[in-house]
């Protein structure tokens, strides 16, 4: 039965996919007659008036372009022309430090938070007042006491990823079953015993959660931090190549941002899984 519906999902998903492609190709065959008689919207989107030729690509013109960035994905040809891949790993980079940074932090603090309702009624004012900020917001003051474009945006996925993994974290300790920290303390465990053996498993499908939320919103803010600061990064070439008018390349980055997004977030669904042991 599971299998099944799999495959009719799987069917039902490549369906999907073959009715949009095929609506875009339309609608991208359907506006050249459109810019052809507007040639001041075909000179800002880059299409030619007088051939009629779409400013928006079709899906063999992005499949390509595709085509092309991996087939040279690490060239470097100067400050505002590097590929796809360098891009790539600049943004990966910067997520990695941040979000490192952030499970560092976040993990021991939503420990200490979760293990003592003093520390929760503590420190819950400033969790409240920080966690609402947008991310984006500390990018100037970071810009002016950190003066690094780079470290700045790093920052900003640190501050980013850092509340859902705290807050996930504190939750699963706390909700930790009494009857086995009792167990525990009648085995007479110490308290950094109980912690790796009794407390973090049992807390370790909400701490991936929280690990898996996080990485979605700092991959997210990464793109929109790298467009405000520029430079390099995978934001950066979105934002590039939109000054550049090459829509097609815009849209290459988007898939690319997605499937990417979509890769990390399968790699921490899958140690959620993992770890997540029915009762």
């Amino acid at each position: 039965m599971r299998a099944s519906l799999r495959f009719r999902a799987g069917i039902l998903s490549v369906a999907l996919l073959a009715a949009f492609l095929l609506v875009w190709q339309v609608s991208v065959g359907g506006t050249a007659r459109t810019e052809a008689m507007d040639p001041e919207y075909a000179a800002l989107m880059g299409a030619s008036a007088t051939t009629g030729k779409s400013a928006m690509p079709g899906p063999l013109d992005v499949a390509a372009n595709i085509w092309r960035h991996l087939k040279d994905p690490f060239y470097d040809r100067g400050p505002n022309d590097k590929g796809l891949g360098i891009q790539l790993a600049y943004s990966i980079g910067r997520v990695a430090l941040g979000y490192g940074l952030a499970v560092i932090v976040a993990i021991p603090v939503g420990f200490l938070i979760g293990m003592s309702p003093l520390m929760s009624r503590a420190l819950d004012p400033y969790i409240q007042i920080l966690k609402p900020v947008s991310p984006l917001a500390w990018m100037p003051l970071a810009l002016y006491t950190i003066r690094d474009s780079g470290l700045s945006a790093i920052f900003v996925i640190f501050i980013c990823s850092l509340w859902p993994m705290l807050i996930n974290t504190a939750f699963g300790v706390a909700g930790t079953r009494r009857e086995w920290l009792n167990v525990a303390r009648t085995l007479e465990v110490g308290p950094i015993r109980r912690a790796f053996t009794v407390i973090l498993p049992a807390a370790a499908p909400t701490i991936l959660t929280g690990m898996r939320i996080s990485i979605g919103i700092a991959w997210l803010v990464i793109v929109a931090a790298e467009m405000l600061v520029g430079g390099t990064g995978i934001g950066y070439f979105v934002w590039n190549e939109w000054n550049n008018l090459s829509i097609t390349n815009v849209i290459t980055s988007i898939l690319v941002i997605g499937l990417v997004g979509m890769i990390l977030d399968q790699v921490l669904a899958r140690a959620q899984r993992l770890v997540t042991f029915p009762e």
